[in-house]
């Protein structure tokens, strides 16, 4: 090695991946079901309102999700109900899947019990990293058939088919699983934090 110069060393691998995390969190993009660019906080605000509104009509909030994408249905589902005293639930029973898709296919596992469990007034959360899951884009078809509110959120290709179905829709700009699913999880918990849970007394 040559007098004088440092030897390079390779960039800090947690740093890169937080620096990831955080460009994917700020990119994120909202837009309403005409494909009309919303301010994040516009978003945020509506899925909270609709939520209460659900909740206030005797109504229900519904989450789905694939995967990843279902811990982070099964997770919201209790914070909307426990903390945010608002009627919830995941439609992700271990039985309910594996008979359904047993009778009718996996394709379609939610949309077979919206038929029965979603009713007018009700909202759904259809969450997807691809936005391309073909029993995701089949529940919000039965969804909207039935008369209930939905939320996307969705990653990877700006153009993805989910994207674009909600009455509002959240996406992040992202073609890493982890990276989306962890943006979900932030934005859901973020808008109840902020504007559904009770406000916590500061210290």
């Amino acid at each position: 090695m040559l007098k004088g110069v440092v030897e390079a060393t390779p960039a800090d691998p947690i740093s890169a991946y937080f620096n990831e995390l955080t460009r994917a969190l700020t990119a994120v993009r909202v837009s309403d079901g005409e494909g009309r660019p919303l301010d994040i906080k516009d978003g945020f605000e509506w899925v909270a309102d609709t939520a209460r509104s659900t909740h206030t009509s005797g109504n229900k909030v519904i989450l789905i999700g694939n995967g990843g994408s279902a811990a982070v249905a099964s997770h919201h589902a209790i914070e909307f109900l426990k903390n945010g005293g608002i009627r919830a639930l995941a439609l992700n029973d271990a039985a309910a899947l594996t008979a359904l898709s047993n009778d009718f296919g996996y394709a379609n596992v939610f949309s077979q019990q919206l038929k029965t469990q979603g009713v007018p007034g009700d909202m759904l959360i259809a969450i997807s990293s691809s936005g391309q899951s073909v029993n995701i884009l089949k529940a919000v078809e039965a969804a909207r058939t039935n008369g209930m509110k939905v939320a996307t959120l969705s990653g990877f290709q700006p153009d993805n088919l989910l994207r674009g179905r909600g009455d509002v829709n959240f996406y992040v700009n992202s073609n890493e699983y982890g990276f989306v699913e962890v943006a979900h999880h932030a934005l859901i918990q973020a808008i109840l934090d902020i504007y559904v849970f009770p406000r916590r007394p500061t210290k």
